[in-house]
């Protein structure tokens, strides 16, 4: 695993489910996510990769975390959603402690750790991966362990608008539900590096049920018919693939 791809890295907030930062000056980012979706075999060896997480690559991140050159990391299986089958991110404060982090970690390794690796790689023998630049997102602690995320396609010449609308006309909706005790918390994030998925909306709470019940009145608040914002958002970014994501392992 270290030797393939150096370290498995998520989202995504689902999910990215994003680390909390402290909300930064407006127009500047809160802070960088790198993350990496994981195509698995289904059932009972999926879950096999989760105990070599823990056992080879989890103390590594609780290190980085410990000594500053992180934020926060974590570790989901897949709920319900498309291929991915499992993520894992973490996050810092700048691009550059993001990369730094990365060159740092699985430096060190042995037969028992490149054996479990291979393990992992067989399991999970492709991936792809991510990096988001997180924009706007709630100012609460609280990470509920249910994540929602939705990764969409956009118009990239006019994805920055979408942005413009997320912080000025969601955000204040999202922010709500937070009070109200709805969601736990949640994240819009924008592509830095990866695939077709241009922007990530991330929601957390304490179990899927109330987080989708949560889901289904943020919609009927965004895209109201007479919310001009929300018509107009949807002509920009008009595709997206959601993700349903259990936070199985993750540290602050």
């Amino acid at each position: 695993m270290r030797k393939a791809f150096r370290y498995i890295t998520l989202v995504l907030l689902s999910a990215l489910p994003i680390v909390v930062m402290a909300q930064a000056e407006e127009d500047e980012p809160i802070g960088y996510a790198y993350a990496t979706y994981f195509f698995c075999d289904s059932g009972g060896p999926a879950d096999r990769v989760d105990e070599i997480f823990k056992k080879i690559n989890a103390p590594d991140l609780d290190k980085q975390v410990k000594d500053g050159a992180l934020q926060g990391w974590g570790w989901l299986s897949h709920h319900t959603g498309g291929l991915w089958r499992r993520a894992q991110y973490y996050t810092a404060p700048t691009l550059n402690d993001l990369l730094d982090a990365q060159d740092a970690m699985g430096a060190d390794s042995d037969a028992e750790t490149d054996k479990l690796a291979d393990e992992f790689n067989s399991i999970c023998p492709s991936h792809q991966d991510y990096i988001w630049e997180q924009l706007v997102g709630g100012d609460s602690d609280t990470r509920g362990t249910a994540i929602f995320s939705v990764y969409y396609v956009c118009d990239e010449a006019r994805e920055e608008r979408a942005d413009e609308i997320f912080k000025n006309d969601f955000a204040p909706i999202f922010n709500t539900f937070v009070e109200d005790g709805k969601i736990a918390n949640w994240g819009w994030l924008s592509h830095w590096v990866g695939g077709k998925y241009r922007r990530l909306q991330t929601v957390s709470g304490s179990d899927h049920k109330s987080l989708l019940a949560a889901r289904g009145e943020l919609i009927e608040a965004m895209y109201a018919d007479d919310n001009e914002a929300g018509a107009e958002f949807t002509s920009i970014c008009g595709s997206h693939e959601d993700y349903m994501w259990d936070l199985e392992t993750t540290t602050q």
